[in-house]
């Protein structure tokens, strides 16, 4: 039986040479997007899922105050205070929350990695990687000790075997005391680990929120009870005591300044569902929830557009094959059997379509790897897995319903030849084609809107010119005379020819600056950045001052207590007068509080990403700190000559300033656009995923078409006996697909405009939603169906009339 039903098959597939590759086809893209995107969401759900600790390890995170802001890092007392008073917690762990880029030095070799951290010394008992070389515990409690990670072992000890070997890190030297290899994906995936995060100077400093911290809680504990306990340590050894050296009482000060708030997230969900905060994480970051949901939510869409499609065409396609199906009730078959025989031929397509759509994902995979930065695989038993699921569902939704459909045609009807020109064959196929258009113009109209949001982003005036100014790392260790180094660079490097200007300032245009200290000013709480710059930064930049003056070397208490504050800090201070205020900053020396003088207003830039709003910021000279904690310095370069002048600094830095680097740059402009990848991500997705619809679509349209038309052949010549125009036949056969293009794209618009309006509110910064996309939408598919639709039937009204006619 199943081998006449394969013979059967195989009859119809020569018969229907086109439609059955536009099925095969069809299903196979929409299969495709869906393994796509399981593969992304295994991935992203793979993170630390192999930590056996996951469990029972969390990332502190702070909210600050009244200014809302989360923070990543702590203090060290704080961690302290808590491992000793809060019994539910077995251990802590301070980390450094992102990665460093240095020279590591063996002997005579000398390599630069960009994944080194510093860490404290119990650093593998929360992130338990194997050790295949040396100490299995303990690895990291002696001073000044490391440990490798295997690739990095060979590449920087060859054969040798590096326990106890010497290796350089900034300046000092430390002892390899194991080799572990990396399991990913994890939030940590470091190439060095090495120990001694806790600075002996930061062992008192409740303020100096400079330290990742993690803890790892005793099994079993209530993490609400855990979380109460280290709220109350911040109470009373902050709140408290802070309260008490103000003159306050506590619910004064509270209600003044505000409290911290403790968040725990879990290491099991932190990666794809941690808070969201202002500084990194995790060293390898976090997931995007938003894009995973985006890529799901699309690829099962236009899996469905695929099935529906399908079932559009198996559905028009059985019209012909209802005889067959009378015939075989009538010799004896079952509606059972019937069925069976339908699905048994859709599982064959879908075996089709599903080995077509791997090797679709074969041949796209390093492209979609690129797109993502990810280094996924066609792997793993969990996929294999998911692949029969994926199987099973496709033949459940794509077979039982044509199966039915014609499992039910009435024997005597069918015979007579009455059933194809009945209503009953045709309202369920021109409802899925009204859904085909709805998606398409679901599509259509989310890429065109984020096509518009990422265009805003891209050309919006920022408040700052970065127009040939290049941003070159200083990577200089000793902090004691690091301004001076900067000092005689920046002299040294205006002597060459091309370059205009040189200045610095403590941040990254992108990311933000490198500190933030809060103050109250008349019984309003602001926590601004901190903006300590050179002479010049401002004026290298062209940001504006729209009131007062610029800090100038004329003035030397630009160097002591003078400052400039942007606009929003102004608005947020309630300052109508702001030039020549006193204000008591967060900062302290041994006589109190650090008084500043307001000497000039900054016009608002956009310092960080357009999905944020531009915060308050304070500006002040970098030797009114003495911090020294700026990591660049930002030459303006003529465009005159510009290669032979990189060429001059680049000869000249790795001469004099950093040996041991090479010479790296980049121009500030492209380093801000970083601050929207995943923004164009999305708008290169749609478009991607927008022509998959399109052409999904127009399979739909064109095979329903063809079918429709070819049933009215007959009718076409009649008309044409009659003497019916061309004209009118095109229109007679057109009309009835506008209206279904029309209804689809009222449909379409609804969902439309709802999501992409709730994808419009991660952005400070963002269009509003006008009726030109959907106008475009709309004129798109119409011009696609007439398109379609009248080659087809201009093809049909130039039949030979007497071929339909001869025997009636």
């Amino acid at each position: 039986m199943i081998f006449n039903w394969f013979k059967i098959f195989i009859y119809h597939l020569k018969q229907n040479k086109l439609f059955s590759f536009l099925n095969v086809l069809g299903l196979s893209i929409g299969i495709s997007g869906v393994i796509f995107a399981i593969l992304y969401w295994n991935n992203e759900h793979a993170y630390n899922q192999w930590n056996p600790e996951k469990e029972n390890v969390y990332q502190v995170l702070n909210q600050i105050g009244r200014t809302g802001d989360t923070w990543t890092t702590s203090s060290i007392p704080f961690g302290q205070t808590c491992a000793a008073t809060v019994p539910e917690i077995e251990q802590i762990c301070f980390v450094n929350d992102w990665y460093d880029e240095s020279v590591i030095k063996y002997q005579n070799k000398k390599l630069i990695d960009k994944k080194i951290t510093v860490t404290d010394n119990n650093f593998f008992d929360f992130y338990p990687f194997p050790i295949i070389k040396g100490a299995k515990k303990d690895i990291l409690k002696e001073k000044n000790s490391a440990a490798i990670s295997e690739d990095q072992a060979k590449l920087l000890f060859g054969d040798e075997d590096p326990i106890g070997k010497s290796i350089t890190y900034k300046d000092q030297s430390y002892t390899v005391k194991a080799v572990y290899r990396i399991i990913r994906p994890s939030s940590v995936e470091p190439n060095y680990v090495f120990g001694g995060i806790i600075r002996e100077n930061d062992l008192n400093q409740w303020g100096n929120f400079n330290y990742g911290l993690m803890i790892k809680t005793k099994k079993g504990s209530d993490i609400a009870t855990v979380l109460k306990k280290m709220h109350n340590v911040n109470f009373v050894n902050r709140t408290v005591k802070d309260a008490k050296a103000s003159g306050q009482t506590v619910e004064q000060y509270v209600k003044e300044n505000g409290e911290i708030k403790i968040i725990l997230d879990q290491l099991k969900t932190r990666y794809l569902h941690g808070t969201k905060s202002a500084g990194s994480a995790s060293p390898e970051g976090t997931g995007n929830l938003k894009l995973l949901y985006i890529m799901a939510g699309l690829s099962l869409l236009i899996l469905i557009l695929s099935l529906v499609n399908y079932i559009n065409l198996a559905t028009a396609s059985a019209i012909k094959r209802a005889k067959e199906v009378g015939v075989r009730k009538i010799v004896g078959a079952s509606k059972k059997q019937i069925i069976t025989q339908f699905i048994f031929e859709t599982a064959i397509i879908v075996t089709l379509a599903i080995l077509f759509a791997l090797a679709i994902v074969e041949l796209s995979l390093p492209f979609y790897n690129a797109f993502l930065k990810k280094n996924l695989t066609i792997n793993g038993a969990e996929f294999y897995l998911q692949l029969i699921l994926i199987f099973g569902l496709v033949i459940i939704l794509a077979g039982i319903f044509p199966a039915i459909y014609i499992s039910n045609f009435e024997t005597l009807k069918v015979l007579k030849g009455n059933f194809s020109r009945s209503k009953s064959g045709i309202w369920v196929r021109n409802s899925m084609l009204i859904f085909q258009f709805g998606i398409a113009a679901f599509f259509i109209i989310g890429a065109l809107i984020v096509n518009s949001q990422v265009d805003y982003m891209m050309n919006k005036d920022l408040g700052f010119n970065g127009n040939q100014v290049i941003r070159i790392p200083f990577n200089y260790q000793d902090y004691k005379t690091k301004g001076q180094k900067y000092q005689t660079t920046k002299q040294e490097i205006l002597k060459i020819s091309g370059v205009q200007q040189v200045s610095t300032f403590a941040g990254t245009f992108g990311n933000g600056t490198n500190s933030s200290s809060g103050f109250t000013h008349n019984g309003v709480f602001v926590q601004p950045r901190n903006v300590d710059m050179d002479f010049g930064f401002l004026d290298m930049m062209k940001i504006k001052i729209v009131e007062g003056r610029d800090l100038s070397p004329k003035f030397a208490s630009d160097t002591i207590d003078n400052w400039l504050i942007n606009e929003t800090l102004a608005k947020t201070l309630g300052l109508k007068n702001p030039i020549n205020t006193i204000i008591s900053s967060g900062w302290g020396n041994d006589k109190g509080n650090m008084k500043f003088k307001i000497v000039g207003i900054v016009k608002d830039f956009n310092i960080t990403g357009l999905q944020n709003k531009v915060p308050p910021m304070v500006f002040l000279n970098m030797r009114a700190l003495k911090w020294n904690n700026f990591q660049n310095v930002y030459v303006k370069v003529s465009p005159n000559n510009l290669t032979e002048t990189l060429e001059k600094l680049k000869l000249y830095w790795e001469k004099n300033v950093n040996p041991d680097y090479p010479f790296d740059y980049e121009f500030v402009n492209k380093g801000f656009a970083k601050t929207y990848e995943e923004q164009v991500k999305q708008k290169n997705l749609f478009f991607i995923l927008n022509l998959v619809v399109i052409v999904i679509a127009i399979f739909g349209l064109f095979a329903l078409a063809s079918f429709s038309m070819e049933r009215r052949l007959k009718e076409i010549a009649i008309r044409k006996t009659l003497g019916a125009e061309t004209d009118v036949l095109l229109k007679e056969l057109s009309k009835q697909y506008i209206v279904f293009c029309l209804i689809g794209f009222g449909i379409g618009i609804v969902p439309a405009y709802i999501l992409l309006q709730k994808w419009l509110e991660d952005f400070a910064f963002r269009i509003g939603i006008s009726s030109v996309p959907f106008g475009i939408a709309l004129i798109s598919l119409l011009f696609l169906t007439l398109l379609i639709v009248l080659t087809k039937a201009f093809q049909v009204t130039k039949i030979d009339v007497l071929k339909y006619l001869k025997y009636e």
